[in-house]
């Protein structure tokens, strides 16, 4: 079974209790996948909002404690490895200072980096109400757009799915039909000869 298929079967068995640390540990493609949910009817759109802001924050605040206990110590034993230094941590924590909030909101609407800027964010100590405000913003928007992606590309393929019932049901009416006519005139018309 593949990952996929066994988080369709949680979601469909346990619906938002999976929801949850689903969000928790990857937030987008679960938001995309629940907005299919929402479009067959399995879940609720704004219960399944809810569930997902407050679980895609939940793992941004991990994110965020990663960095404040344990991201320091990493940058000072194994930093020289990946280039990073003291200096720069320092010169970081200035652009946090300056334009910390924009830096977490472009880190949050971008997928794939942002979590540097939140485990960044926790190596500087920004303070939690204020990253957990900057995230809250970007992962209202964020949520809300790749929920409703989910939403009517489900939507988009249940009606294509109703429309390709549609075309099976014509080309078997339509393959009935001629082999009924070939099966009556030609081979009547056949035998007559």
């Amino acid at each position: 079974m593949t990952p996929f298929q066994q988080i369709f079967l949680w979601l469909n068995a346990y619906k938002y209790l999976a929801l949850f640390p689903l969000a928790v540990a990857e937030g987008p493609i679960i938001t995309v996948i629940a907005g299919f949910f929402v479009s067959l009817g399995y879940l609720n759109f704004w219960l399944a909002y809810l569930v997902i802001v407050a679980g895609d924050l939940g793992g941004d605040a991990l994110h965020y404690l990663a960095g404040r206990f344990g991201g320091r110590q990493f940058v000072d034993r194994w930093g020289r490895y990946f280039g990073i230094n003291s200096s720069h941590v320092e010169s970081l924590k200035k652009q946090f200072d300056e334009k910390g909030g924009k830096l977490l909101f472009i880190g949050k609407m971008s997928h794939g980096i942002g979590g540097v800027f939140l485990i960044a964010a926790g190596i500087i100590k920004m303070p939690f109400d204020k990253f957990i405000f900057s995230n809250m913003l970007a992962s209202l928007i964020k949520s809300m757009a790749l929920l409703f992606i989910g939403f009517y590309f489900g939507r988009a393929l249940a009606t294509l799915n109703t429309y390709l019932d549609r075309i099976a049901l014509i080309s078997i009416g339509t393959a009935i039909f001629a082999f009924l006519i070939y099966f009556f005139y030609f081979r009547k018309k056949s035998k007559i000869s």
